[in-house]
């Protein structure tokens, strides 16, 4: 067998204004997608998202790029993928396509869900596990509806919506920018106070700074989360402030977590080393299951978890459930709440989601195909997701 060809589809879809999300000083206003296809001379497809953080069509320009060396060898060969650079995030999303999409197609031609194939420890290095779990526990990822000018008990009423929807744990955001309202450390524990009376025991709560505070204040956030018993505390400070991290992990008792736009193990090294992180988050969609995988089984030996990164869509979801599933310790995969139709309908088939878990299809590779029309029915709308919001 061999690969005959390989394309980029570039979607998007504008978001209403009701589905229109801000954090920061960011209001986004479009949902893009990115999906590396790969075909083979035996009529065998293989599918992959890669994380339109990239940018769609640059992330098309590198798959194109690349194809050349891949087109004509066999797409079974475990190393057959260009290997994430931790330089440019278009090329690392376009390899992470490539990759996850090399192993939907290895998963087809052998018969077996790509989660199965990662407990076997393909890359020569021992399995992580034996056969994983069928059902991969979702965390709702959002907080980023609330406006601390208007309403910021929106936090709290959407976090309920999601207890009643059946997740077991949720993670929430610091919300817009806080030197337009004035808030500070203590305004913003208050609202976590009232959100953990709220949800009063029925879901795990966990926190994202993205990377939007100081050492002084995400220290005095931490000692107030590990109280109110939220799970974990992810990127609190600036990722590149690797000293400040290890001090925050070795003062506050709620694990700290971070790591997502690290796309190599050589880049995660550090971090694990000096017990930087006590959770790391890579994503399949960012660096490739390969890689995620290296740095899964590196983590494990330093006795810290992970928990991917996973935001856009479905094929990207399926791509980290997958990784979960064949880790030591499958303990949480993110799920984006705010992408809005887009998410789901590149797929032919949604796979079932119920009470927070999502299961795993029966069927071999990612499980998935991708709808019919994908380019005609969401065409790329060039520019930028998001736009700035000045106040």
């Amino acid at each position: 067998m061999k690969i005959t060809s390989i394309k980029t589809i570039c979607l998007s879809r504008l978001h209403e204004r009701e589905r229109q999300w801000i954090t920061a000083r960011y209001r986004t206003i479009k949902a893009d997608c990115a999906i590396v296809v790969i075909d083979t001379d035996e009529g065998v497809q293989g599918i992959g998202e890669a994380c339109a953080y990239g940018v769609p069509t640059l992330i098309r320009e590198w798959v194109s790029w690349l194809s050349p060396s891949l087109v004509g060898q066999n797409p079974i060969h475990p190393t057959l993928a260009p290997h994430p650079n931790g330089r440019s995030r278009p090329h690392d999303c376009a390899v992470a396509g490539i990759d996850s999409a090399l192993w939907d197609l290895r998963g087809k031609l052998s018969g077996k869900r790509v989660s199965e194939l990662l407990g076997e420890g393909p890359l020569d290095e021992g399995p992580l596990t034996e056969r994983g779990p069928d059902q991969v526990r979702l965390y709702a990822s959002s907080g980023c509806r609330y406006d601390w000018r208007s309403h910021p008990q929106q936090l709290i009423e959407e976090t309920l919506a999601y207890v009643a929807e059946g997740y077991t744990a949720c993670k929430v955001r610091i919300g817009t920018e806080w030197a337009w309202d004035g808030v500070q450390v203590d305004r913003f524990l208050g609202l976590m106070r009232e959100l953990a009376q709220a949800v009063d025991g029925r879901m795990e709560l966990m926190l994202d700074g993205n990377q939007r505070l100081t050492e002084a204040q995400a220290l005095e956030i931490a000692l107030e989360l590990a109280r109110l018993g939220f799970v974990w505390f992810e990127e609190p400070i600036p990722q590149e402030d690797i000293e400040g991290y290890v001090r925050l992990n070795t003062r506050a008792e709620i694990p700290i977590s971070g790591g997502e736009q690290f796309t190599t193990l050589e880049q995660f090294r550090p971090y694990l080393e000096r017990r930087a992180y006590d959770i790391v988050q890579p994503d399949a969609g960012i660096c490739g299951i390969s890689e995620a995988l290296k740095i899964g089984r590196m983590a494990h030996r330093y006795g810290i978890d992970l928990c991917p990164h996973n935001w856009h869509n479905g094929l990207m979801t399926l791509a980290n459930a997958h990784l979960v599933a064949a880790l030591p310790n499958p303990r949480v995969l993110e799920l984006c709440m705010l992408q809005g139709p887009l998410q789901w309908a590149i797929l032919g088939e949604r796979p079932l989601i119920q009470v927070g878990m999502m299961t795993l299809p029966d069927r071999p590779g990612l499980g998935v195909d991708l709808a019919e029309g994908l380019e005609a029915q969401f065409p790329y709308i060039e520019g930028h997701y998001a736009v700035v919001v000045e106040r």
